[in-house]
């Protein structure tokens, strides 16, 4: 997997820092399921997210389109970091289900505390120190709870080894989203989307530099225009034909984002995404898969994004959001091929169909 679609270009880091723009660090953590050290095997394996963080979501989405949830648990951490009580100034994640959101004024049942290290940390950060980890802070983790040691803690890595050991895993629909033939459009299309997209969003949205806002604003919307141009042409229900693959994935958690919360956080107001015909059909498509909607909270991330700002105020509006990314109206799930068959315009995948009715069975 090349660096560049996964990682941000470190030269210069302090100094573009100290310059206003935002630069994305580096994940340390790096070994992989199917490792020596790291069998694939069914209820090995934990996840520690937060669902407003867009690196946990592509991370939650593979776990969920392939039915992962019974064999890979899982953990969510309260989407607002609370302050250090070492004094180092900066803000870590907690598992901490019973805080307060700003936003609803309650708790938020989807956090929980820590359920795999047998230690109920507190602090995301302990858990790494519990490791010899003593440089991270970080979500997502993918942690193997018999050795009591983190595997990983790079999303777009992580999200290739569970598809790759989905069978393994004990997935229930072992979707291949890196098909061979694929894998070099898969891997060029990931380092655009990560670089201008992914990224871009928070280039965008944190960065104190006028100049640094408006060449990531530019890249950002033009990146989406070529996508919205690809579609069109292709008429195909997902970026790189009729099937889901790891791509789609990626690109998932901005677009999830964009018109609720990057539309106004992040200062990326040029259009929403449902002035983009093509887009807008493509994030229904894959809202109405199985295990996405379920994958994904917009509460969390309104919290997250708005809740850690200076007043923690949370936006009420654009109404309607996420239920108009719903294909079918109301609540209904996806039951049947035909139901299916509808939704991707015609495309009709049998292992999609087989992983469905098996899962609904």
């Amino acid at each position: 997997m090349s660096s560049s679609a996964t990682e941000e270009d470190q030269t210069g880091a302090t100094d573009r820092r100290a310059a206003g723009e935002f630069v994305r660090g580096i994940s340390t953590a790096r070994n992989h399921i199917g490792d020596d050290a790291f069998p694939p095997e069914p209820n090995r394996y934990h996840l520690f997210i937060a669902y407003n963080c867009p690196w946990c979501h592509r991370v939650s989405l593979v776990r969920g389109i392939l039915g992962l949830e019974d064999s890979i648990s899982m953990d969510v951490a309260f989407p607002n970091r609370m302050p250090d009580p070492e004094g180092s100034g900066k803000t870590l994640w907690v598992l901490d289900p019973d805080a307060i959101a700003s936003g609803t004024g309650q708790k938020l049942p989807e956090c929980t505390k820590d359920t795999a290290t047998g230690k109920n940390f507190y602090w995301v950060r302990d858990i790494y120190r519990s490791c010899g980890i003593m440089d991270q802070t970080s979500v997502p983790i993918l942690y193997d709870k018999k050795e009591h040691r983190i595997v990983s803690n790079e999303s777009a890595e992580i999200v290739r080894m569970i598809s790759k050991n989905a069978i393994a895993l004990g997935a229930t629909f072992p979707l291949d989203l890196y098909p061979e033939k694929l894998s070099k459009e898969i891997d060029e299309l990931n380092e655009v989307i990560y670089q201008t997209i992914n990224n871009g969003a928070y280039k965008a949205g944190f960065s104190s530099n006028q100049q640094v806002y408006e060449e990531a604003y530019e890249k950002y919307f033009n990146s989406i225009e070529n996508l919205e141009k690809s579609l069109a042409k292709t008429k195909s229900p997902f970026l790189l034909g009729n099937k889901v693959t790891e791509v789609d994935l990626r690109l998932f958690p901005t677009i999830y984002r964009h018109d609720p919360v990057y539309f106004l956080r992040m200062k990326l107001s040029k259009a929403m995404i449902k002035d983009y015909p093509m887009l807008w059909k493509w994030v229904r498509n894959m809202y109405s898969i199985p295990g996405v909607a379920e994958s994904s909270n917009l509460v969390h991330c309104k919290q997250g994004y708005f809740g850690n700002s200076w007043n923690k105020v949370i936006p009420i509006g654009p109404e309607g959001y996420p239920q108009k990314y719903r294909v079918m109206d109301g609540s209904k799930k996806i039951r049947n091929s035909r139901d299916i068959t509808l939704l991707l315009s015609g495309a009709v995948f049998g292992s999609l169909l087989m992983g469905l009715m098996k899962r609904n069975n």
